[in-house]
């Protein structure tokens, strides 16, 4: 819930005029629509109310409480040509400023914080399809309120959020303005909003190929990992022939960096060495329009078969190792001679004295 704002995206810093958002990483397999809203009176350096609003993960436009609500530059140009996405997000941060700060005033009455800077904090947005909005409240870095698309209700996971909830039940039409907004006019925002930016939102990122063979009769597996987005192909071909009979195709999955990979099998039981070479693996990937080819190639297929040892260069190996070992043990009996020497000799020493 809301701590993923704390401690991923609403570290907000105002440098300059511009707002920068660490935020995760662009690998989004599921697009999505984000508005985030922070409201910190008496936070210093910053202004007391920011909002912004992130298209997968990229910003596209913010505002705070001393500056109107601003598209970011590769935005401009949508919103000139759809000024009513910029008057709905400007009459939303707006809305948000007076009540956060009034909501964040009860809730010190209410706890007795009579000191200190406190932050509420709003998330909500959508993903692709009509069944994944949110839209959620925190209030100094701990979930708040939650809303149930489901059942129309907020949720209070906290004692001390329940009679907010109370208060945001009473308001039954604002129910049905957040069902409309989280479940159609939100995911019709962000695929507007996808058609315009497909350009700089959904960059192609190429992944390195391997062959792989764990045993001389087992299949070869031509591997592809680190690409994005997963709109990808793979098949092996002869002959420049796309083949579907002795491979298998293997799922793609998501690695943890947010990237993908995927793997095709090529049985090469029945393929003489001589017919290797008719044989290629090709990737591709959405967006790009060069193929990624690799060469069904024996000196390139990587395995975890073990070498032969060559036996002079084990005999070899046994023979230096033996003879550190010799050495190290002769150098530590004589050190500890030394030292038994020495302390014998201290020993002495301190008789002499004590006779004396």
């Amino acid at each position: 819930m809301i701590p993923i704002i704390a401690a991923v995206v609403v570290l907000v810093l105002i440098l300059g005029g511009s707002l920068l958002i660490q935020s995760l990483p662009n690998f989004t397999v599921k697009h999505s629509l984000k508005y985030f809203f922070t409201e910190s009176p008496g936070a210093q350096s910053i202004p007391e109310f920011v909002a912004v609003a992130i298209v997968d993960d990229v910003q596209i436009g913010d505002s705070n409480s001393v500056r109107e609500a601003t598209p970011k530059k590769d935005w401009i140009k949508f919103f000139e040509d759809h000024p009513q996405h910029l008057e709905w997000y400007s009459l939303q941060s707006n809305e948000s400023h007076h009540f956060f700060k009034a909501t964040i005033e009860t809730l010190r009455q209410r706890l007795n914080q009579t000191e200190g800077v406190h932050i509420l904090q709003r998330m909500k947005g959508c993903e692709w399809d009509d069944e994944t909005g949110y839209d959620q409240y925190g209030y100094d870095r701990e979930d708040f309120l939650a809303y149930d698309l489901q059942t129309l209700t907020w949720i209070a996971p906290k004692p001390h959020a329940v009679l907010t909830k109370m208060r945001f039940d009473a308001h039954e039409h604002q129910f049905e303005s957040n069902k409309n907004f989280l479940v159609y006019q939100c995911p019709d925002f962000l695929k507007e909003y996808l058609r315009y930016g497909k350009r700089f939102l959904q960059t192609a990122v190429l992944p390195s190929v391997s062959l792989l063979q764990k045993t001389p009769s087992s299949p070869v597996s031509c591997h592809a990992t680190g690409f994005y987005p997963d709109r990808a192909v793979m098949f092996w071909r002869k002959d420049g022939v796309q083949l579907h009979e002795g491979v298998d195709l293997g799922e793609i999955l998501l690695n943890n960096d947010g990237t993908f990979q995927m793997s095709i099998d090529l049985n090469v039981s029945s393929v003489t060495p001589e017919d290797w070479q008719r044989y290629d693996c090709v990737f591709q990937l959405s967006g790009v329009n060069e193929d990624m080819i690799t060469k069904l190639d024996k000196t390139v297929v990587k395995t975890n078969r073990e070498k032969p040892v060559d036996t002079v260069t084990f005999i070899s190996a046994a023979v230096v190792v033996l003879t550190v070992t010799i050495i190290t043990a002769l150098y530590q009996i004589k050190h500890v001679n030394e030292i038994k020497s020495w302390t014998i000799l201290t020993t002495n020493m301190d008789v002499e004295i004590v006779n004396n």
